[in-house]
């Protein structure tokens, strides 16, 4: 793969992973649209990497918590901000492990990796999470996720397993509905994107250990540092920009790229 692809690839991960646009549709589209090779699942493994580094640095005194109350959130115990955040982390990923495992191993997935179905996702989750952001009130802050919202939040994430849906934008939308302001809505949701990511790189990387070599090893690499970059820019600006914008510009976006895609995929 040329050094231009491997940046290409790497930036659309990093800059549309935590934005709530779907990277999995764009990096769906982008061979299927510019007639590049696909980047195949050793880049998709290092991207992912890259962009799991950036939002682990970004939160970092988050996911310090989260580790402290690890422990004790494995034993049941809630009983510190730690522990909960923790606890709220395993019940919001276990849906998404489930029903990953489920269309991975059938087959289901490559099987909605359509021009069509990404249309449609983009389309109508775009205007979902329009809907949720104007009407969700905003009174819930981070320190008010419990498990009964973490398990609502989870099982909207498992739509993101749709190709197009977007893990942030849906989940997003599901904090957005339980009344989190915007802030903290996406501050959940980053959150929620770390085992989420690691899940899916053990998943995928099974896969990759037993065909890489030192070339993918190289390419990977190189993937993974332009990943990490652009994501930490584009998560940096996204909260930045959420104290004074609405998600309506991402849904603009969602909205015009879905019906593109729509009249690509019936004419």
């Amino acid at each position: 793969m040329s050094l231009f692809q491997l940046i290409l690839v790497a930036l659309i991960q990093g800059i549309t992973e935590f934005l709530p646009v779907s990277s999995s549709g764009h990096l769906i589209l982008l061979p299927r649209l510019s007639g590049l090779q696909d980047q195949g699942q050793v880049i998709d493994v290092a991207v992912h990497v890259g962009t799991l580094c950036a939002v682990v640095l970004y939160f970092w005194n988050d996911v310090r918590d989260g580790l402290s109350g690890l422990p004790r959130a494995l034993t049941g115990k809630t009983d510190t901000p730690g522990a909960l955040l923790a606890m709220g982390l395993i019940v919001a990923t276990i849906p998404t492990i489930v029903g990953g495992a489920i269309l991975h191993f059938t087959g289901l997935s490559d099987a909605m990796r359509s021009v069509a179905v990404i249309g449609w996702t983009m389309l109508v989750f775009g205007l979902v999470l329009w809907w949720a952001d104007r009407t969700g009130a905003q009174k819930k802050h981070t320190a008010d996720w419990g498990v009964r919202d973490a398990l609502i939040m989870g099982l909207w994430q498992v739509l993101a397993l749709v190709p197009g849906t977007s893990r942030s934008g849906i989940t997003i939308t599901g904090a957005r509905r339980l009344g989190y302001t915007r802030g903290d809505a996406a501050r959940i949701s980053m959150l929620m994107s770390i085992p989420t990511i690691i899940a899916s790189g053990v998943l995928l990387g099974a896969d990759v250990a037993i065909t890489a070599n030192a070339q993918a090893a190289r390419d990977g690499a190189i993937a993974a540092v332009f990943a990490f970059l652009s994501a930490l820019l584009a998560l940096s600006l996204m909260m930045r920009l959420l104290r004074s914008v609405s998600f309506t510009p991402y849904v603009v976006y969602r909205v015009i790229l879905g019906a593109i895609l729509l009249v690509i995929a019936y004419t």
